[in-house]
């Protein structure tokens, strides 16, 4: 249906007509239909209500769809490709912005409402110019090195800032099949300067030398990306990580009871899925504060069970078993050869990631 028979049908004409006396006159409109004109007074005053919007304009002021973030795939080499760019791997929380006019949400990896989390963030991206905006990047909070720290965040530790690293709608345009190389410069064109939404940060042409300025500042890694490569859902080979430091997420499925001068507990139980099944790979004692464990074990209470989750739980006396319903970030310095955690550090919770999802990794032999 073309615009004007769309007008035509589902609304009159209440635009004001030329007159002195103040009175209702009765006109026809080009389709013949009888309106209304209101001598002097807008449509509000005169108690009707106008048509503001086309549909089209409506298409253009919300965007129709709701996307799942585009995820690295997980690579054990840095490497050099003809195409390619290589960007810092930020250690903090994936959201995607949505900006549709004046309203905006900021939403996690599994849909979870994070705008009334970061305020300063929502903010940012609400006055941005575009009228409908969908962007891509992580939360972090940086230390004072400059280097983003998922235990920072957690801990509110910081302000937090939004680095970008993708747009891919844009002023109505689905920009999803673009390539990378068009929807990064629709990105930084878009957010412009500020202090609070950062553009990713590149760190060099050459992805071995991206690897090792990665290593040399600290950072958790890097991500590899192709110039060619549409925005793929979910998880794609056109983005590869690559890890300087070992950090992943694991289930958490019980706790040993506290000893000495330790209250609320004294290590957790880690676990990961492998073939539907949980298998333990560790038990975690380090990186909790007083108000991190007075926290997590009031959070623990209501998956207490009798029975371990584990196939093949371990063998220790005082243990409180959990349902697997909560998953932690967890820093590591290596596996061992029976698949254990070396020297495993708690970063803090991760709310937005399935436990079903932690899946143990495959060991190079």
């Amino acid at each position: 249906m073309k615009l004007n028979e769309y007008r035509k049908k589902r609304h009159f004409d209440a635009t004001p007509e030329p007159s002195g006396s103040g009175k209702a006159e009765i006109a026809r409109n080009e389709g013949g239909r009888r309106r209304k004109s209101f001598a002097g007074r807008s449509c509000w005053e005169a108690g009707i209500r106008p048509y503001s919007r086309t549909k089209v304009e409506m298409m253009r002021n919300r965007i129709p769809f709701l996307a799942h973030p585009m995820l690295a795939t997980l690579v054990p080499d840095p490497f050099e490709r003809s195409g390619w760019v290589y960007e810092e791997k930020y250690d903090g929380d994936r959201v995607l912005a949505y900006k549709e006019e004046d309203r905006v949400r900021l939403l996690s990896t599994n849909g979870k409402d994070r705008t009334r989390q970061f305020p300063r963030i929502a903010a940012s991206v609400r006055i941005l110019e575009p009228v409908t905006l969908l962007l891509d990047g992580e939360v972090v909070v940086f230390d004072r090195k400059g280097v983003s720290r998922f235990q920072l965040l957690q801990q509110d530790k910081g302000e937090p800032a939004y680095a970008l690293f993708d747009c891919f709608f844009h002023d109505g345009e689905d920009l999803r099949r673009e390539p990378l190389s068009m929807r990064r410069a629709v990105m930084e064109k878009s957010i412009g300067f500020s202090k609070v939404l950062l553009p990713s940060h590149r760190l060099a042409t050459n992805g071995l030398e991206a690897f090792r300025i990665a290593k040399r500042r600290g950072y958790e890694g890097i991500v590899a990306k192709d110039l060619s490569s549409p925005y793929v859902e979910p998880r794609s080979t056109k983005w590869l990580k690559v890890k300087v430091h070992q950090e992943d997420e694991f289930v958490i499925a019980g706790f040993t009871k506290p000893s000495g001068s330790r209250q609320y507990f004294g290590a957790l139980l880690l676990g990961a899925f492998e073939e539907g099944k949980l298998r333990y790979v560790g038990k975690v004692g380090t990186g909790f504060d007083q108000k991190t464990l007075a926290a997590l074990y009031r959070k623990f209470q209501p998956f207490v069970r009798s029975r371990p989750a584990f196939v093949d739980p371990p063998r220790e006396k005082s243990v409180v078993f959990l349902a697997p319903q909560l998953v932690a970030q967890i820093s590591f310095q290596e596996w061992t050869a029976d698949r254990k955690l070396r020297q495993p550090v708690f970063l803090g919770l991760r709310d937005d990631k399935d436990p079903k999802e932690v899946l143990l990794p495959e060991m190079s032999t």
